[in-house]
């Protein structure tokens, strides 16, 4: 069965689980942005924070890298976006983001420094978890008829 066939004919409205997710979701997605633009300008003060290897490691990243980064992280917020305008779209672009994301932190685990440990190593399976439960929440709307 596909999801329109499941969904309901008229949308329902969405319960308050929607807002909170929704706005907590673009809350988290936009530091992921503000993490992405101010690491790709190399901004000095927001990069002074991190342990020479890590600027070294993103200084390092190939295009195609770089590329899955963006993915991840735009269509995460784009995800956000379209969940809280009650798009059907969301779920689409929170699997996006998932592909990207899982192309970068497998680039990013192989090629990490072993200062990268701890923290750095867990936050990506932090994030991949976010965007998993971002999609499933988003799919579960659709499915309900709250998305359209």
């Amino acid at each position: 069965m596909t999801d329109i066939e499941t969904r309901p004919a008229v949308r329902t409205a969405p319960p308050p689980s929607f807002w909170i997710v929704g706005i907590l979701a673009v809350l988290w997605n936009a530091f992921g942005a503000y993490d992405y633009t101010m690491s790709q300008l190399r901004d000095p003060a927001y990069l002074a924070q991190f342990k020479p290897s890590v600027v070294a490691m993103l200084d390092s990243l190939p295009v195609w890298a770089v590329a899955a980064w963006a993915t991840g992280v735009w269509g995460s917020l784009a995800g956000a976006l379209l969940f809280l305008a009650k798009s059907r779209h969301a779920a689409t672009a929170y699997l996006l983001s998932l592909a990207g994301a899982i192309i970068s932190f497998a680039y990013q685990f192989t090629h990490r420094s072993p200062e990268m440990s701890g923290a750095g190593a867990v936050l990506p399976l932090v994030i991949l978890g976010a965007i998993v439960l971002f999609w499933w929440f988003a799919r579960r709307m659709n499915l309900r008829g709250v998305l359209g």
